[in-house]
């Protein structure tokens, strides 16, 4: 991938492109098929009950939607082209916010943007505390039950598992390689470059096809930007929206919110607290290592 040992990288999907042939979630699942988890069963009793158990063991074929086992699905929508009525599809997956809530917010530290752009989620120490989504604008990360961290610590009472989303296949990008649903596409349906180069491919598409683009500013930038030859917002009521099925609805800058720079600056430091405990200590340590180099 050209620039990627140092700038920030992005990804442009071409939306007029896709044929939802369902190539990339394929490639995805066979390429990350060792990252998945698998959990340890009986799940423990949680206390307060409120915490809900997320087991998606059984539903692996599950690929509407985002799941732990499903990083990246195709959503579509029926709508006016140029005056005809056509149905255009899209990838889905973790946008990979420039400045993500869901690693500044991490009270574990679990979720660390990388300097190429990605966003990814330490499963060694992450508690499955779901604070990465209740702070995600698009509620990306989901949680499967009964692996992980919390089960060694206090498995009632820690957490719940682990959060699991698109890491954008780190590990191949760190050699060279193309992300798998990027490689396996047949329609050249997505591209990945330095973010500068992306941006200025996204308005030339859009200045051609008289299109718009999204991704390029929601939450003040992100790492995924889509082309559409119709207003997002036509979109977005065409889709299928809620768990597991992210919007295309405007967002603000999540990390502008006075609230949320306290909290990160707070959090921060207890994050660093947490690292002295056991095994925790050991994983973050190994983290910190290698985190810069995208490991």
């Amino acid at each position: 991938v050209q620039g990627a040992d140092t700038k920030e990288l992005a990804t442009l999907i071409d939306i007029r492109k896709c044929v939802a042939c369902e190539e990339c979630v394929d490639a995805c699942q066979e390429v990350n098929a060792s990252k998945f988890p698998e959990p340890e069963k009986p799940f423990p009793k949680m206390y307060p009950a409120r915490v809900k158990v997320a087991d998606w063991s059984e539903k692996r074929d599950v690929r509407d939607r985002l799941t732990p086992y499903t990083w990246v699905f195709i959503q579509s929508a029926t709508v006016m082209v140029n005056g005809e009525e056509q149905e255009l599809s899209f990838p889905r997956r973790c946008m990979h916010c420039q400045n993500p809530p869901c690693a500044d917010l991490c009270p574990w530290g679990a979720a660390r943007k990388l300097e190429n752009g990605i966003t990814r989620i330490h499963s060694d120490i992450c508690l499955g505390g779901q604070k990465c989504k209740a702070v995600c604008p698009w509620k990306i990360p989901e949680r499967q039950t009964g692996v992980g961290l919390y089960l060694d610590i206090l498995p009632s009472l820690a957490g719940n598992g682990v959060m699991f989303k698109c890491d954008r296949c780190y590990n191949r990008i760190e050699k060279g390689e193309l992300p798998a649903c990027i490689e396996a596409c047949p329609e050249d349906v997505q591209t990945i470059g330095p973010r500068e180069e992306i941006i200025k491919q996204a308005h030339k598409i859009a200045k051609e096809i008289g299109g718009y683009i999204y991704g390029e500013t929601e939450n003040g930038g992100t790492n995924t930007i889509y082309v559409s030859p119709v207003p997002f917002e036509t979109l977005n009521k065409a889709i299928e929206k809620g768990p597991g099925r992210p919007h295309f609805d405007g967002v603000e800058d999540a990390m502008a919110h006075a609230d949320n720079l306290a909290k990160a600056m707070l959090i921060a430091p207890l994050a660093g607290v947490t690292a002295g405990v056991g095994r925790f200590y050991k994983a973050a340590k190994n983290i910190s290592a290698s985190s810069e180099k995208g490991e």
